[in-house]
């Protein structure tokens, strides 16, 4: 028994790696469809789209007509034609022909949902360095559990009960996001996880005019997107610098001993 779960534990912690090394061409993949956001009306995506030269992103290029610059974020940038094809109903076992996001908004859905795992991830590679992290326990996985500053090495160092802990916690939150599109159907609130949207919980009671309510979704999109490529550079720096990211640059930032001392400008021997 004991070698089964030993057995099952390196599978899991193997696997936890490999995908977040994978995730890094996940959340490209996400960044690319993020620049395709949703329209306010319900009409399908047009499969034969135009498309129109000049963008808002690029001085080259052009942009499929059906990014028409009405929603926050859409600055034409569409190269591929993502916004163009038929996603919503492409092995979605949540497509309800008649009653379901257009294309565009389940290409949004995406990318709200891959944008705020990156915020997430962007603090968790972060934080730890900066701010110090959790203390151990000899009971719960030893006093060196959490000391472990780069986040590939630290799955093989913190206690199982705690990485369960952090997919149980994901996992809830997908679920009831999953039940809200169910419910919702075509009058989806894009990227409605029950929290701070219009209807929803609002534990700080804050209210925003439209004005002020687009502009918020205008900031929360540019940094989905930011993130999304910020996670991306930290898994590359992780993984190939074998520290983590606060580690690796904080000697950039040391001053030399000699600069201390008073009247010493330049390295001592010069």
């Amino acid at each position: 028994t004991n070698q089964i779960g030993s057995y099952s534990s390196r599978y899991l912690i193997t696997l936890l790696i490999s995908t977040m090394k994978v995730a890094a061409l996940t959340l490209l993949a996400g960044s690319a469809a993020a620049f395709a956001p949703a329209q306010t009306g319900k009409a399908s995506t047009a499969l034969n789209a135009n498309f129109i030269e000049g963008t808002k992103a690029l001085p080259f290029g052009s942009s499929p007509d059906t990014l028409d610059g009405s929603l926050p974020g859409d600055v034409g940038f569409d190269p591929i034609g993502f916004s163009t094809s038929s996603f919503a109903s492409f092995n979605n076992p949540l497509y309800v022909e008649g009653n379901f996001m257009t294309d565009l908004e389940w290409l949004r859905e995406a990318e709200l949902a891959h944008g705020r795992i990156a915020q997430l991830a962007v603090v968790g590679f972060i934080w730890p360095g900066l701010f110090g992290t959790f203390p151990g326990s000899d009971e719960f996985g030893g006093v060196d559990a959490y000391s472990e500053l780069n986040p590939f090495k630290a799955l093989t160092t913190v206690p199982e009960s705690a990485i369960y802990q952090i997919i149980g916690g994901m996992a809830w939150i997908e679920y009831n996001r999953v039940i809200r599109i169910k419910e919702q159907g075509a009058n989806r609130i894009v990227g409605d996880i029950g929290v701070g949207y219009p209807g929803a919980w609002n534990p700080f009671n804050i209210e925003y005019s439209p004005e002020d309510y687009a502009d918020k979704q205008l900031q929360e999109i540019k940094h989905c997107r930011l993130a999304m490529i910020g996670a991306f550079g930290l898994i590359c720096q992780a993984a190939n610098s074998g520290t983590d990211v606060v580690s690796q640059l904080s000697p950039a930032f040391a001053a030399p001993e000699y600069a201390s001392k008073a009247g010493y400008f330049l390295p001592q021997g010069i």
